[in-house]
C-alpha cells in the first residue's frame, strides 16, 4: 500500500490510497465462496447454488462491502502510521488514473487541533461564595406552609385582597370580537402571586361577591398566546366566590406531615438548612465553573475542526426536535430548525471540549474512581433511598460517563482556581437562586 499524505488548509489533510486489485478481487471471491455454502434459492438444495449463479446475484453487493472495509483499513492503517488523530469521518473518493492493476481513493479529512493553553498565572476568575441565612429559612418554611394552606369562605362584604383564592366569570374581546381562551367560568386563581396579568389581578383586587367590572388588557408582545400577543383586549370580569387563605401553625404536626421525624421546629430547620446548602453548593460549583471555563477559553489558541463543530450542531438540532416531541408538537422530527442557531453554542462546546482534555491529559485531572462515587453519594444524599440510587447509576454506564464528565470539570475548576488570579465576592441567597443553574 502507497500512502501520500497533504496538507489542504489548517486542519484539512488529504491521503491518497492505492490498493492492489487482485487483494480486493481475492476477498470478494472468498466471501462468495462462504456465502455459497449457506445461501438458499429457489431451485438448488442449500450450499448447492452454483458460484456463477451466487456471484451474479450478490457480487455487486459483496464487492461494494469489500471495498469499503479494505479503504477503511487501508486509511486507518495510515492515518496510524503517520501518527494522524483524525477528527470526524473522512470523505472518501475513487481516484481516477490509478496505475494498473491499482485501484486509488482520496480520503480527504479533519484533524484534532494543537492546543495552546497561556499562562494560567495571568488568568483572572471571579470566586462567589453564599451563605444559606436565617432568613433564607424562613421563606422557604413560609413557602412549605403556603403549599399546604386550605382556604375559607369570607364574608358577603370582604374585599378581595393579595393571598385570597377568588373564583370568576371572565370574558374578553378584542375590537369587540370573542377570542379563543378569552372566556372561562368558575375560574380560580390566587390575587398578588402572579397567576394572571397583573391589569387582570389590579381589577379583581377590591371587588366583592357579585361585583362585575370591565377593564382594558394588554397582552405582552411575547405572551404566549401567538394570536393575542400584543394586542389590547377589553374583559369583563364577575366575582362568584372569595376565600381567605389558612396558613398551617409550625408545629409538630406540620412538621411531621413534611416527613421530619422527631418533629421539632429545631429538627425542620435543620433539614431545610442542610438542603438549601447541598442547592447552593451545586449551583456556586456550577457557576464558578463557568467562570474557570470562560477564562481558560481566554487563555487558549487552537482552530476548531468543522466537522466536530457540525456533528454538535446536529447533535442540538436532534435534541431541540426531541423536545418539540416531547411537548406534543405534530411532526416534530420534521420541523424546519435553522442549524446556524446553535453554532455559536456548538463552538463553545467544541472549543471547550478540546482544551479541558489538552488542560486533564497534560495535568493528569482524570476522574479517579473514589472522587466519581463520592460524587454520586453526594447526589444520592438528598433521596429517601440513596443506596438505591447509587444502585441506578452504577447500573449504566452512560449514566457513569455522564458523572465522570462532571468530576473532571471539577478537577479543571479546582486547578485553574489554584492558578489564576482569583478576586472572591459575596452574592446574595436571592440573587444565587434565581439564576438559572449552568
Amino acid at each position: 500500500m502507497t500512502v501520500n499524505v497533504e496538507t489542504l488548509e489548517k486542519l484539512e489533510r488529504k491521503i491518497t490510497l492505492t490498493l492492489p486489485v487482485e487483494t480486493i478481487q481475492a476477498e470478494v471471491d472468498s466471501r462468495l465462496k462462504r456465502l455459497a455454502r449457506t445461501v438458499k434459492m429457489d431451485g438448488f438444495r442449500p450450499g448447492k447454488v452454483p458460484m456463477s449463479v451466487v456471484a451474479q446475484r450478490y457480487g455487486y453487493s459483496v464487492q461494494y462491502e469489500v471495498m469499503n472495509d479494505k479503504v477503511g483499513q487501508a486509511f486507518s492503517q495510515a492515518a496510524n502510521e503517520a501518527k494522524l488523530r483524525v477528527a470526524g469521518q473522512p470523505t472518501i473518493t475513487e481516484k481516477e488514473g490509478a496505475p494498473e492493476g491499482q485501484v486509488a481513493f482520496d480520503a480527504v479529512f479533519e484533524v484534532y487541533p494543537e492546543v495552546k493553553i497561556g499562562e494560567l498565572a495571568e488568568a483572572e476568575v471571579e470566586r462567589v461564595s453564599t451563605e444559606v441565612t436565617d432568613e433564607a429559612i424562613d421563606r422557604t418554611v413560609d413557602i412549605l406552609r403556603k403549599q399546604r394552606r386550605t382556604f375559607g369562605l369570607r364574608s358577603q362584604d370582604s374585599a378581595a385582597a393579595d393571598g385570597d383564592r377568588v373564583t370568576v366569570d371572565f370574558e374578553g374581546k378584542i375590537d369587540g370580537e370573542p377570542f379563543q381562551g378569552g372566556k372561562a367560568e368558575d375560574f380560580q386563581f390566587i390575587v398578588g402571586e402572579g397567576q394572571m396579568l397583573k391589569e387582570f389581578e389590579d381589577a379583581v383586587r377590591g371587588m366583592k361577591v357579585g361585583d362585575s367590572r370591565t377593564f382594558p388588557l394588554a397582552f405582552p408582545a411575547d405572551y404566549h398566546g401567538k394570536d393575542v400577543a400584543g394586542k389590547q383586549a377589553d374583559f369583563m370580569v364577575t366575582v362568584k366566590k372569595i376565600e381567605a387563605a389558612n396558613l398551617p401553625e409550625i408545629d409538630e404536626a406540620f412538621t411531621k406531615s413534611l416527613g421530619i421525624g422527631e418533629g421539632t421546629v429545631e429538627a425542620l430547620r435543620d433539614d431545610i438548612r442542610k438542603n438549601l446548602e447541598r442547592e447552593v453548593k451545586f449551583r456556586l460549583l456550577a457557576r464558578n465553573k463557568t467562570a474557570v471555563m470562560d477564562a481558560l477559553l481566554a487563555k487558549s489558541e487552537l482552530d476548531l475542526p468543522k466537522s466536530v463543530v457540525q456533528s454538535e450542531i446536529d447533535r442540538m438540532v436532534e435534541g431541540a426536535r426531541a423536545e418539540l416531541k416531547q411537548r406534543g408538537i405534530k411532526d416534530a422530527d420534521k420541523a424546519p430548525i435553522p442549524a446556524d442557531v446553535f453554532r455559536p453554542q456548538a463552538e463553545r462546546r467544541v472549543r471547550l471540549g478540546l482544551v479541558v482534555a489538552e488542560l486533564v491529559r497534560a495535568n493528569s485531572l482524570e476522574a479517579k474512581p473514589e472522587q466519581i462515587k463520592a460524587h454520586i453519594e453526594e447526589l444520592a444524599s438528598s433521596y429517601e433511598k440513596p443506596a438505591d440510587v447509587v444502585r441506578w447509576y452504577y447500573g449504566d454506564n452512560r449514566r457513569l460517563a455522564e458523572v465522570e464528565a462532571v468530576v473532571i470539570e471539577n478537577n479543571v475548576t479546582d486547578f485553574v482556581l489554584g492558578k489564576a488570579k482569583v478576586s472572591d465576592k459575596a452574592v446574595g441567597f436571592d440573587e444565587l437562586m434565581q439564576q438559572q443553574q449552568a
